[in-house]
This record gives structure tokens, sequence and C-alpha cells, in this order.
């Protein structure tokens, strides 16, 4: 039988049948931060709306969808009166016990993970914990009102992979105080505690937050698209060399999101432009570290991401193949996000 891990795997994705908690649970509320927002939903759901909701998604899913997870996003759920957790995981373990939903999946503080938490989320069905690290700069931490330190963080994603959970960490890139060297410093220690997943998103400034005061105050500057796609790209390049899996760049598009950044990197396809970056600063690497080689090989699927939003990613690459006489030739024979030299 194969593990959650492996499962994880599974081709086509998971169905995810999201629940959003804004807010609940959160001791702080960081200066980035209006889930309300970002999530479109406010307050705490019901067990009873999560019943229902699990019928609808089920009987519209259709079938070969692979894996089913309940999903908690939003707020800090471990952070939530331990009575609410409860009540609220237990409205997806009949469906666990049904056959019918194979896992749930939360995200939360990486100060409220302690081992008691860890067993409680074991024996109530969660098998995925996503944890909001943010930055591993004590610097940053501290101006953005995190509440907690770097050392904090990694425990809290070690002791995931010590109970077995399937773990994911959420980066942000572009908080007040952060620079380009303690971002990727941040990323190198992130992956090498090897996570499963992770999510990546700059920093945007909502209206109504305290980073928007600062903004107007003129104390921050946020990150200009270009730079905070090649960040992205960076960070998601050394994430992925050590087989963390990359399942998000930039903010998922809500109702009423765009309305709310009054500054920022903010881009629908943020996430194409970041893939396109990653597959650029791959190829650099690879024509620095194996001259003579006479054809760069890129997926067929990565044309869209190369050559989309004006191709700059696509036109930078062919310069740079041009410089050292190799061609550039799309293939079904390489992996996604992945380019190799051939002769």
């Amino acid at each position: 039988m194969k593990s959650l891990k492996e499962k994880m795997t599974d081709v086509p994705p998971p169905l995810v049948i999201p629940f959003f908690i804004s807010h609940q649970g959160c001791p702080f509320r960081c200066i980035f931060c209006d889930q309300e927002s970002i999530n479109s939903h406010s307050g705490m759901v019901s067990p009873g709306e999560i019943s229902a909701t699990i019928e609808e998604w089920l009987a519209g899913r259709g079938a070969g969808r692979g894996r089913v997870e309940a999903a908690f996003f939003g707020g800090s759920f471990t952070a939530i009166p331990r009575e609410t957790q409860a009540e609220l995981l237990g409205a997806v373990l009949p469906f666990i016990a049904a056959g019918r939903v194979d896992s749930i999946r939360i995200s939360t503080r990486p100060d409220f993970l302690d081992p008691d938490t860890l067993v409680f989320l074991k024996d109530h069905g969660v098998g995925t914990v996503e944890v909001g690290v943010q930055s591993l700069s004590d610097r940053v931490l501290a101006a953005s009102g995190r509440g907690h330190d770097a050392a904090c963080a990694l425990e809290a994603v070690g002791r995931l992979k010590e109970y077995g959970f399937v773990s994911g960490v959420q980066l942000m890139l572009g908080l007040p105080g952060e620079s380009t060297c303690s971002t990727l410093a941040g990323a190198r220690k992130i992956a090498a505690l090897k996570p499963d997943m992770a999510r990546i998103y700059p920093v945007l400034v909502l209206s109504g937050t305290g980073l928007a005061r600062m903004w107007q105050a003129g104390r921050y500057h946020p990150l200009g698209l270009a730079r905070a796609v090649i960040l992205a790209g960076r960070v998601r390049v050394i994430l992925e060399n050590e087989g963390v899996r990359v399942v998000r760049c930039g903010l998922q598009a809500a109702p009423g999101l765009e309305e709310m950044v009054i500054a920022g990197p903010w881009h629908p396809a943020f996430g194409e432009m970041v893939q396109g970056a990653s597959i650029l600063l791959r190829a650099r690497d690879l024509l620095g570290n194996r001259p003579g080689r006479r054809r760069m090989l890129i997926s067929r699927r990565d044309r869209s991401a190369l050559s989309g939003h004006g191709g700059h990613c696509q036109a930078m690459l062919v310069r740079c193949l041009s410089r050292e006489g190799v061609d550039l030739v799309f293939s079904d024979q390489v992996a996604r996000g992945r380019p190799e030299l051939v002769d």
C-alpha cells in the first residue's frame, strides 16, 4: 500500500476541497496580512457546512481525479481552541472512514506545532501541514510582527518530518528589511530540511494593513515585478534542486483581491513568469558547467512559459545560447522545467 507521501505524486493531482478560516487562531496580525481579502471569506466555517460542502464537491468531482483532500486554509489552525479543532476535523473523519476523502490538510504557524499538537492532528486525520515560515531572518520576522524567530520555524519543519506528516512551507519575498542575500540564504536553509513542498509569494501591499501605512509614509518599498520574478525563480531553483516541490508561485487570483492591492508585484500570471525565469536560470547554469555541447533541449510544455509575456525569457535565453554556439530545441524527451545540454 502506498504511503501518503507516495500518493502525493499521483497523477492527476488531488481534488482539494477548501475551507477558509481567515485570521482564526492568529495571536498576531502581521503587517502584511489581510486574509479576508485574500480568501474572500471571513469567519469560521461550521461542521455542518463542512459536511455539506464535501458532499457537494464529491458529487461533482467526476472520475479520475485521484486523491481527495479537505483543506483548511488561512488563519492558524492549531492556534484555534482544541475543542474547535476537534469539531472541524471531526466533520471530515466520517468521509475518511468511508474512503471518500483521503486526508486533511491544514496551514498554521510554526510556534503552534508542539509534539502534543502533532499527535492530536495525526489522530484526527491530518496528513499534510503547511507552515507559514515567510522568512528565516530574525530581523525581518521581528519587523513583520510575526511573533516567533527563525529557529522556531526550522524546528517546526523538522518536527513535521519526524512525525511523518507531508510537510509544506510558505515563503514570502520582499518583506521589510529582507535582502536578496538573506532571501537566498533562507531558501538554502529550507531546502536543506527537504520539506515535501513549498509555496512562494511576493509581498503585496494590501489596503488597510500595517504595510500599507508604511508604504504610504515612504518607509517601505515593495519589489518591482521583474525583480520579484527573478528572485522567485532563484528561490524555486534552490528548492527544486533539493527535491522540494514548488506547488505555487504568487497568490491565486480571488474576487476583489486585485482591487485591494495598492502596491507590489501583482500579476495574474506571476507563476508562469517565474517558471520561465527558473528555466532561464537553469539554462545559464548548464552553459557555465558543461562547455562544448551543441544543443539545449527544453520541454515542449515549457514553451509558453518561456515565450509568454513579451517573450523576454526566451529572447534572453536565445542570446545566451547564440554566444556559446548552442541551438535551442523544444523536445518531448526532457522533463518539464529541466533543460538539458547534449552533443
